[in-house]
């Protein structure tokens, strides 16, 4: 199976199965499993975060409405799914983040033939810049996918965070799509 982030593949064998500066205040992190999480960036934009694990890192120009955009995409996969981000060298509100989303789906579907869903679709804001939050889901005869995104826009970059694995880890993949959304840091 492969995961289509904006439409750059991965593995989603475990997807079977981004965050600003940290708040002046302090918040609990869920516990998660004895894991080296460790610190991922992107060296064209700067844009960093923490993933459980060193990242493979895949590289794409994809066509968005007819333009090319270069699009970067970091992953790692765990025993309770595929965790990682990626980045587009496009300004993030060049299209709605609605519209983004939707292109998410669309990949996925066509490079999968598997169906891939958003729903709790939640408009939020991530370090002051205009964000998408949504829930996924991919049901099949053989098995049923869950997962979060995050889309951000930012005015160089649309970034994504996102997370994808089998329903019996959701709570597992939920809490490390928080962690990673605790991490993304945005120049």
């Amino acid at each position: 199976m492969i995961l289509i982030a904006g439409g750059v593949p991965a593995s989603a064998t475990a997807f079977a199965a981004p965050s600003a500066p940290a708040p002046l205040y302090v918040t609990a992190i869920p516990a998660m499993p004895a894991v080296d999480w460790v610190e991922t960036t992107d060296p064209p934009s700067g844009i960093t975060a923490e993933l459980p694990g060193k990242a493979t890192v895949r590289k794409a120009t994809v066509s968005i409405e007819g333009k090319y955009v270069d699009a970067r995409l970091y992953i790692v996969d765990t025993q309770d799914g595929a965790v990682g981000f990626a980045v587009h060298d496009m300004p993030g509100d060049q299209y709605p983040l609605e519209d983004n989303l939707q292109r998410v789906l669309e990949s996925y579907m066509q490079n999968t033939a598997e169906p891939l869903t958003s729903s709790n679709v939640q408009k939020v804001t991530f370090d002051g810049r205009p964000a998408l939050d949504a829930r996924l889901t991919s049901e099949t005869e053989v098995e049923t996918l869950v997962g979060f995104i995050r889309l951000i826009e930012d005015d160089k970059h649309l970034v994504q965070a996102l997370v994808l694995g089998p329903k019996a880890s959701e709570k597992a993949l939920k809490t490390m799509h928080e962690r990673l959304l605790a991490s993304l840091r945005i120049p």
